[in-house]
């Protein structure tokens, strides 16, 4: 029998034929790691798209989501004067009669102030308050001292219909103006004194003295009312229960501004144009030298009047005649010789 030779037995997996280790284990774990944080990465990925933004900002995801949101679209002049007006104008208008007690001068009052407003739209978008600032505009124009000038406003109105309410208002009626501003600011809307101070144009401790004042008329004539609470409730549902018509649509006060705009600004024109024309006819017709004044008449005596001659006589008349016929045209004319 032959015997086949017998095949030699398979190396280890750890070694190699050139004698060196390597270690199939710790690769397959280094694979098996590996394998495991790609997929955990895109587990993140896909749950955490905001950190996948962060770290690709400018791939196509983060391009998809500007696609997806648009950018808002501003507010035009018109819609933000019409939004400030929705917002502000009827809590305007009860706030203008508790100070004035009319409630055509309140209507007005508002109007007034928001065509202000619009003729100076630029300076009110940019300001921090512009509700303060319309409020500020009303309140001067209705407590403005020449509308007792105004006919119809000489009539009273008739007051409110339920007794406190007429007690409350004429108290705050005889008040004057400015404390009337500062309690409404500061009892009526919650204002900050400081606030209700530059609101007023006054220092801190003068609208705390006319607060205080006010108060205490107040609280003498409608002691129900000494606490500052009940009150604001008070001055709320005062100007709440009225009947108060409202100020016309933001379109018309819009359209009534622009139209008074143009109106003084042909004033404007048409005084200019008549002061120039005045100017140039005072220049044209201004003696351009100095006369010297005449001296006042005064009576001489002994000089006899001034006397023409007197009628001519039958005689001398037809003497007159004789020689316009006898020596006009004959030769008996006396003629100068020259020599």
């Amino acid at each position: 029998m032959t015997q086949t030779p017998s095949c030699p037995p398979p190396l280890p997996e750890a070694e190699a034929e050139d004698g060196t280790e390597v270690n199939t284990k710790a690769e397959n774990q280094t694979e098996n790691k590996a394998g495991s944080k790609a997929g955990s990465k895109a587990e993140n990925q896909a749950e955490n798209p905001a950190e996948n933004h962060a770290e690709n900002p400018d791939g196509p995801e983060a391009e998809a989501d500007l696609e997806l949101t648009p950018p808002a679209p501003a507010l035009t002049p018109g819609q933000a004067f019409d939004a400030l007006y929705a917002f502000a104008a009827p809590a305007l208008v009860r706030q203008a009669y508790l100070l004035t007690g009319r409630r055509e001068l309140a209507r007005e009052s508002v109007e007034r102030a928001f065509q202000l407003a619009w003729q100076r739209w630029p300076e009110v978008a940019v300001d921090r308050d512009p509700a303060g600032w319309v409020r500020a505009a009303a309140y001067e124009y209705a407590v403005s001292p020449w509308h007792r000038l105004r006919l119809r406003h000489r009539a009273p109105e008739p007051p409110p219909a339920a007794l406190d309410d007429r007690r409350l208002l004429s108290v705050l009626l005889s008040l004057p103006p400015a404390y009337r501003r500062t309690v409404l600011l500061y009892d009526g809307l919650g204002i900050g004194l400081p606030e209700t101070a530059a609101e007023t144009e006054a220092s801190t401790p003068a609208a705390a003295g006319r607060l205080l004042h006010a108060r205490e008329v107040v609280a003498a004539r409608v002691p129900e009312l000494a606490d500052p609470g009940e009150l604001r409730l008070r001055l709320t549902e005062l100007g709440s229960k009225e009947s108060l018509r409202t100020a016309a649509k933001p379109v018309v006060v819009r359209s009534g501004s622009e139209r008074r705009a143009r109106r003084w600004t042909r004033a404007a024109i048409a005084f200019t144009v008549l002061l120039i024309g005045s100017t140039a006819f005072t220049l044209r017709t201004a003696p351009d030298h100095y006369e010297a004044p005449q001296a006042p008449a005064a009576t001489i005596s002994g000089v006899p009047p001034r006397s023409g001659p007197g009628p001519l006589s039958e005689e001398e008349q037809e003497i007159r005649v004789k020689l316009r016929s006898t020596f006009q045209n004959g030769p008996e004319r006396l003629r100068p010789e020259l020599r």
